[in-house]
């Protein structure tokens, strides 16, 4: 997504505006200023200009005589003589007299005038486009914005009795009952003091992406009804040294004047990595992470200050920042279980409008690892599919649906196959599913389709586990890589040609591959020896080798092996199946699409007469 940057052009036009007005009012202060100051002349000049008629205005003054040349742009002074005729030949030679005129008897006074004058409206266009650069830029450290990048840009959440509860978050049981410590210390913080307890000053939400963690620390200040300051860790790193410890000491300068409350840190990795003695490091990083750790030790125990933060990099995180004292309290939201996801289907449904008829438990299952965001996701997408189709009420249709197009994307309805590349498809989805479906301890077919979809697929098996599953034994794990194989032995079977259409299947088959024998402990040669260790578990498992270059040749070797010989048996159950793989690849050739009922029911029913592959 290509980033977005602000226009300068407008800062630039703003500038030479004001730039022009500083010259207009330049020239208007000092030629205004030039042609008030009086010349003083002889009373001579005086009496040549009556009699010529050059005089305007005439003012005399006790002191002085002050009048301009007819077009009134000069003015001049001369001294008082005591003349009985001045009036009237003032008045023959068609002056005005009488009237009232100004001198400038001190010019240094305008000119410092002018120059405040001047000084106040660069100031005024100085912070005009001071706000317009921070409206566009947002809060980014420039020198305009110098004087405020000190101030943390926390948002605040103020008591509220219909905020987020506990109640409002689902699937994650174990995290709530942790967090309801929490919540019953701000309320009764007299009760652990009186005993001598010590609540821990932070906990640490950590989980992969979308599973509700800063739901749940709203939750925790809706349920103890205290204000809740938010903040990303991102927003304290600073261009300018100094700026991200600045804004972490108003922060929590701010939360002691409020407490009781809640300070929730989001991505706290931002500022809390380990430090290192590297010369890459981040100065101003270190210094926003020592000044956190500071602030966490200068709380007292009864400050009613709690800090929560999220994460789904732990392993990167400073030691200082997890010690007791700190964050202590390490409080993990995982993926929701099968029963974790039906509560959330349920809490997210109470916003749309559902049939009475849905099952949320066929859609938990199908939605296996599915996060919160996720499902509610499912829902939203299942409630659009309601409106596109002129329904006024969600059906399981259009959630089942939805689970498709979360997992595998939207239908190209408008990209066509070719005759030829349909039926290498058809045959190649049946082909995974006859061999997971031919397997002992593999999870059940609940759908096929050639359908193909935004992810790129063209087709696609759907397998659901009929329950919760946390383990793997190694037979399931060499029954997956051989389902994996399954779509490639198809092609080979009947076409006697390969495509390029299990590249997908070739990466998962040798990933469980190299996690039984690197990670898993499940080949002879090595035992229980971890020759791989992964980082990141909650954002993919980034895996990196722990052995020697021989040893990773020997890994390699055994990969292969093992993929080489779940291919050979997948391959001999598709032949040993052939006719069935004929038949359901022939109905799902006519039809693009085949439930999991009707698939068993045409593998379990007697075999037709021989069938051979369609003819295209």
């Amino acid at each position: 997504m290509q980033e977005m940057k602000p226009n300068k052009k407008p800062f630039i036009a703003y500038w030479l505006i004001a730039l022009l007005i500083f010259a207009i009012l330049n020239v208007l202060l000092y030629g205004n200023m030039a042609e008030k100051q009086a010349e003083e002349v002889g009373y001579n000049v005086f009496m040549e200009m009556i009699d010529g008629k050059q005089i305007g205005e005439a003012s005399i003054q006790d002191n002085q005589i002050l009048f301009t040349n007819k077009d009134g742009s000069k003015i001049y002074k001369t001294g008082i003589i005591n003349d009985p005729d001045l009036y009237e030949r003032l008045y023959k030679s068609g002056a005005v007299f009488g009237a009232e005129i100004v001198e400038q008897r001190n010019p240094f006074f305008y000119y410092i005038l002018t120059f405040v004058v001047q000084v106040l409206l660069l100031f005024l266009i100085w912070r005009f486009i001071s706000k317009r650069v921070m409206k566009h830029m947002g809060d980014s450290p420039d020198m305009m914005s110098f004087g405020t990048t000190g101030k943390s840009n926390a948002r605040i959440y103020v008591k509220s009795d219909n905020g987020i509860k506990f109640k409002d978050v689902a699937g994650e049981e174990e995290a709530k009952d942790l967090l309801k410590e929490i919540v019953d210390y701000l309320h009764q913080p007299e009760k652990y003091t009186e005993i001598g307890a010590i609540l821990p000053k932070g906990a640490l939400l950590v989980g992969p992406p979308g599973t509700g963690k800063t739901l749940l620390a709203r939750a925790v200040a809706g349920e103890a009804n205290v204000p809740f300051f938010s903040i990303s860790g991102s927003e304290f790193v600073q261009m300018f040294v100094g700026m991200g410890a600045a804004k972490v000491r108003d922060l929590f300068k701010q939360a002691k004047e409020k407490a009781p409350c809640i300070v929730f840190i989001d991505e706290i990795d931002a500022i809390g990595k380990r430090r290192d003695n590297l010369l890459s490091n981040n100065d101003e990083r270190e210094q926003t992470l020592n000044q956190l750790l500071t602030e966490m030790d200068g709380f007292q125990g009864n400050t009613g200050v709690v800090i929560l933060a999220a994460t789904n990099r732990p392993d990167s995180l400073d030691a200082a920042l997890l010690r007791p004292g700190r964050f202590d309290r390490r409080i993990p939201v995982e993926l929701p279980d099968l029963q974790g996801r039906v509560d959330i289907l349920k809490v997210h449904a109470k916003k749309v409008k559902i049939s009475d008829n849905v099952d949320f438990s066929g859609i938990a299952k199908a939605a296996a690892g599915a996060s919160g965001a996720q499902l509610a996701n499912i829902i939203n997408e299942a409630a659009l599919r309601a409106v596109r189709e002129g329904r006024r009420v969600v059906t399981q249709s259009d959630l089942m649906e939805s689970v498709e197009v979360v997992i595998a994307g939207y239908q190209k309805k408008n990209k066509v196959l070719s005759n030829k590349e349909k039926l290498v498809v058809a045959y190649h989805e049946v082909g995974h599913a006859l061999v997971a479906a031919k397997q002992t301890q593999s999870a059940p077919v609940q759908k096929i389709t050639i359908i193909p979809r935004t992810s790129g697929a063209l087709g696609y098996t759907m397998q659901v586990e009929d329950g919760e599953h946390f383990l793997m034994t190694k037979t399931e794990i060499e029954n997956k890589i051989a389902t994996f194989t399954g779509g490639r032995a198809a092609e080979e079977l009947i076409f006697h040609e390969i495509t390029t259409g299990a590249s997908n299947d070739i990466e998962q088959a040798t990933k469980l591959a190299r996690a039984m024998i690197s990670r898993f402990g499940m080949s002879e040669e090595f035992d229980m020896v971890a020759l791989e260790t992964v980082t990141n578990e909650y954002l993919g498992g980034d895996t990196s080798t722990a052995c020697s270059a021989e040893t990773q040749t020997r890994i390699d070797k055994m990969v292969v092996a093992v993929v080489a010989e779940q291919h050979k048996k997948a391959k001999e159950i598709l032949q040993e199946n052939i006719q069935k793989l004929h038949e359901i690849s022939k109905f799902l050739y006519e039809n693009e699409t085949i439930t999991g009922e009707a698939f068993m029911k045409i593998l379990e029913s007697p075999e037709n007469t021989l069938l051979e592959k369609p003819e295209v």
